[in-house]
């Protein structure tokens, strides 16, 4: 007893020099309720020891059971406000000035994230249709509209997308008041928008919408095929109503993948068509692009005109290209792929461990000769049963000093923190996850990022979760803090410690 208080004397003195280090290299920030958290007996442990402590529990949860790893604490969940119903369903996030912006299926939430661990709802817009992606920039907030309405209105109805006068594309809202948010805009595009991606313009003045949309059918007036393009947004800062579609930026001119039919067991791999998603890094003029069935890396130093610089496919393992994430320095990119649309379990026994996973490409070469080449696969390894929707989805970085570290969500397989500083060999250091929804519903985290110190997690029949990651190897990034934070548009964390 005695030795073991000694080694637990030992760690927690680790933990608090480690506290005084930081402390007295870093700036703290303004957000209330943000304290640096650590497990003081994680602190002092080697990295082997670290991971012994990682390992999942055995079997799989019960019913809405939560189980965590011992270094990730869940703090809080806010449940789905009215006037959503349980069928909202919670999608994507953004960030700004300690306030967080969810969107859903039938609109967006704005929650006070001052102290996390009491946040707070401040309002909620009914605003019909799908997903309603969101970004922010200053006082404008833009929501993305991929399903056929009858009109650009908040009171709009369903419309089939057959019909001309059909309508879908981006809204803009102001949100100086974040308890009125108002509607100013909307800009309609080709086949919508299935998400879209923030572009500051290198003056300031404006911002760019890249907005990426795909399944283009020739029944659709406005979504005819082949649909190798992206509409470009483009939004003054100070006349938001001015918004306008400044072009369609043809980036698959030779039409890129041809795909391959196939089902989820056997292997697929999904046709070109435009786009799914695309993250910028415009500090260092790139953009990269999961577009279906190819990943693309762009240069955008002319915000109007992407150019491709690399493209890569892989029809092995790859059905979807579904979202692409920058290490911090532009270094790499990490592909998901959405094997099953995000509605099937390819986290279970009959899925193998590279179909649905991550890939790992490290960025090689200089200028117009950079090439994307592929390192690794990363998939969670926790089983689930056949009714959990499962794959790769939305994720963010940590800004951890001299490491790649993200977290990302698994819709039912739950959240995964995982490093991949060795391209070749990524593991998992975190994890959170809850048990089978009831009567097999589908649902789970839909995106989950890191905000000013903690995790953020949109769940799709949760509502918000918000979650501390307690380890010693993330520690730095505790004391960094951003103003705004949109996930698809990175930016550059400082080096605290210059190696």
């Amino acid at each position: 007893m005695k030795a073991r208080d000694s080694a637990r004397r030992r760690r927690s003195a680790a933990a608090l020099g480690a506290f005084a280090l930081a402390l007295s290299t870093l700036t703290w920030g303004p957000q209330a309720g943000a304290e640096p958290t650590v497990d003081a007996d994680l602190a002092g442990l080697s990295e082997a020891q670290l991971a012994a402590q990682e390992q999942p529990g055995t079997g799989i949860p019960g019913v809405d059971e939560i189980r965590n790893s011992r270094n990730v604490k869940h703090l809080a969940n806010l449940p789905k406000p009215a006037p959503f119903t349980e069928t909202s369903t919670w999608t994507d996030l953004a960030f700004q000035d300690g306030y967080a912006f969810d969107g859903n299926y039938d609109g967006f939430v704005i929650y006070d994230i001052r102290n996390p661990h009491k946040p707070k709802i401040v309002s909620t817009v009914l605003c019909p249709g799908s997903q309603n992606d969101i970004s922010v920039r200053g006082n404008l907030l833009f929501l993305s509209t991929d399903s056929s309405r009858s009109d650009n209105s908040c009171a709009s109805t369903p419309l089939p997308a057959t019909n001309k006068s059909a309508w879908e594309g981006v809204k803009i809202f102001d949100i100086s008041d974040k308890r009125n948010p108002r509607y100013v805009a909307a800009v309609e595009t080709k086949c919508g928008s299935h998400t879209h991606t923030l572009v500051p313009d290198k003056k300031g003045r404006d911002v760019y919408l890249y907005v990426s949309s795909y399944s283009p059918n020739a029944t659709f007036p406005d979504c005819q095929p082949p649909h190798d393009l992206i509409s470009i947004v483009k939004v003054p800062l100070k006349n938001p109503a001015a918004a306008s579609l400044l072009t369609e930026a043809v980036l698959f001119p030779d039409g890129g993948n041809v795909g391959r039919p196939g089902s989820v067991p056997t292997g697929y791999v999904t046709a070109t068509s435009g786009c799914h998603d695309i993250t910028v890094y415009p500090s260092k003029d790139l953009a990269a692009g999961a577009c279906m069935g190819d990943g693309v890396l762009w240069d955008i130093s002319n915000r109007e005109k992407p150019r491709e610089i690399s493209r890569v496919q892989d029809d092995v393992n790859f059905a979807f290209w579904h979202s692409a994430t920058f290490n911090n320095a532009g270094t790499k990119v990490v592909f998901t792929d959405e094997l099953g649309g995000g509605g099937a379990a390819t986290c279970n026994e009959t899925i193998g461990k590279n179909r649905g996973a991550d890939g790992i490409y490290d960025i090689t070469g200089r200028g117009d000769g950079r090439e994307l080449e592929f390192r690794s696969y990363y998939k969670i390894s926790r089983t689930q049963t056949d009714t959990e929707n499962c794959v790769a989805h939305n994720g963010s970085l940590i800004p951890v000093q001299g490491r790649d570290i993200m977290v990302q969500a698994w819709y039912q397989g739950g959240i995964s923190i995982w490093d991949f500083t060795d391209s070749r060999n990524p593991k998992e250091i975190g994890w959170f996850e809850r048990g089978p929804l009831p009567d097999g519903k589908g649902g789970g985290a839909w995106s989950t990022y890191y905000y000013n110190g903690y995790i953020y997690s949109s769940d799709m029949a949760k509502g918000l979760d918000v979650l501390d990651i307690r380890d010693p190897r993330v520690l730095t990034a505790k004391f960094i803090r951003v103003d705004e934070l949109n996930v698809q548009t990175q930016g550059h964390y400082r080096e605290l410690f210059p190696r």
